[in-house]
């Protein structure tokens, strides 16, 4: 089964950093580009950042353009989201997600989530 496990989050000055982690297991990670996504309450889940299998491309959401930048290390089937000057508007419950094709079209797979707060 695929599994997304997300780690690294917590409480941070605005100006801070903190690299986030998403291990994933139960597919073949190499072959799927992998995402980041943000959600805080009230709000519509938003894409963060997108890494292409082989990590040649990533896109960024506009507002952490410059701040964030989105990695992987296949070889330990990981996803990482390394967010600098963090401000207090980047607090969120961060998702690792995948999108897995199948007869129906796309499945999306997420991890549990982890929460990111910026705050002084």
């Amino acid at each position: 089964q695929v599994q997304l496990v997300e780690g690294g989050g917590g409480l941070v000055q605005p100006g801070g950093s903190l690299r986030l982690s998403c291990v994933a297991s139960g597919f073949t990670f190499s072959k799927y580009g992998m995402s980041w996504y943000r959600q805080t309450p009230g709000k519509e889940r938003e894409l963060v950042a997108t890494i292409t299998n082989i990590g040649t491309s990533t896109t960024y959401l506009d507002s952490v353009k410059g701040r964030f930048t989105i990695s992987r290390d296949n070889a330990k089937n990981t996803v990482y989201l390394q967010m600098n000057s963090l401000k207090p508007e980047d607090t969120a419950v961060y998702y690792c997600n995948v999108k897995i094709t199948s007869w129906s079209g796309v499945i999306d797979y997420w991890g549990q989530g982890t929460q990111v707060t910026v705050s002084s």
